[in-house]
C-alpha cells in the first residue's frame, strides 16, 4: 500500500489507494503514533497534524476544566478531551477539542467500541483555534459534526475574540468572549465567560 502525501496549511494528509487503512488498522497506527495528533476524513485521508503551541494547551486545559465541573455537578454524562477520537456515519474520525454525550449514549456501545474510536457522534463538541490554524478546515469539521448529528458545538477563537455556536437547526450564532456563553437546552446551566476563563 502506497501513500501520497500534500501538506496544506500546517497539516500533512495523506491519501491511500482503494479503501486505504481499516478502522482497527488506523487505530492501531494512532496508537503506534501517540505523539502525533492524527484524524481521518470521510475521503480516507490520514490527517496529520503539527503539535499547538503551549499556550492553545492552556486554554484546551482550562477549558475542559470547566466543562468537567460542570458535569461532576450534573451526572448526565461524559466529558471527552481532545485525545478521544469519534467515528462519525460519514466515515471520518475527528478527536475535537472537547466534548460531551449522555450516559444513555455512552453506554449504548459495547467495551470494545468505549475502548477504540467511539462509533458515536457526541452531543456537543468544541473546537479551540491555534495560531496555526485556518478558520475553513475546522469550519468544515464543525459541519460534519452537525450533520452527522451533534446537538450544538462551539468554535472558539482566541484571535479573533469570538465563539460561533452551531445548533442542531442549523442556526449558527457568534458571541464575543466578554459575553455569557450558555450550553442551552443541550448542557443546562454550563456557563462560561471566556474573556474570565482565558485570562
Amino acid at each position: 500500500m502506497t501513500a501520497v502525501a500534500n501538506q496544506f496549511e500546517g497539516v500533512l494528509a495523506l491519501a491511500f489507494p482503494e479503501k486505504g487503512m481499516s478502522d482497527d488498522e488506523f487505530f492501531e497506527f494512532c496508537r503506534l503514533n501517540r505523539g502525533l495528533k492524527i484524524e481521518r476524513n470521510a475521503a480516507g485521508e490520514i490527517i496529520i497534524m503539527s503539535p499547538t503551541g503551549s499556550k492553545t494547551g492552556i486554554r484546551n486545559a482550562k477549558f475542559n476544566l470547566a466543562l468537567g465541573i460542570w458535569n461532576l455537578k450534573d451526572n448526565r454524562g461524559e466529558v471527552f478531551d481532545s485525545s478521544a477520537g469519534f467515528k462519525l456515519p460519514n466515515g471520518a474520525t475527528y478527536g475535537p477539542d472537547a466534548a460531551w454525550m449522555t450516559h444513555e449514549k455512552w453506554n449504548s456501545l459495547t467495551p470494545d467500541e468505549q475502548e477504540s474510536f467511539a462509533p458515536i457522534v457526541p452531543d456537543f463538541v468544541v473546537e479551540i483555534r491555534s495560531k496555526s490554524d485556518s478558520l475553513k478546515p475546522i469550519q468544515e469539521k464543525i459541519g460534519e459534526f452537525m450533520e452527522c448529528g451533534c446537538q450544538l458545538a462551539w468554535l472558539i477563537d482566541p484571535f479573533l475574540q469570538k465563539t460561533t455556536v452551531y445548533q442542531a437547526d442549523g442556526s449558527e450564532t457568534e458571541v464575543p468572549f466578554d459575553e455569557v456563553l450558555t450550553g442551552s437546552a443541550v448542557l443546562p446551566g454550563f456557563e462560561v465567560k471566556l474573556s474570565d476563563l482565558f485570562k
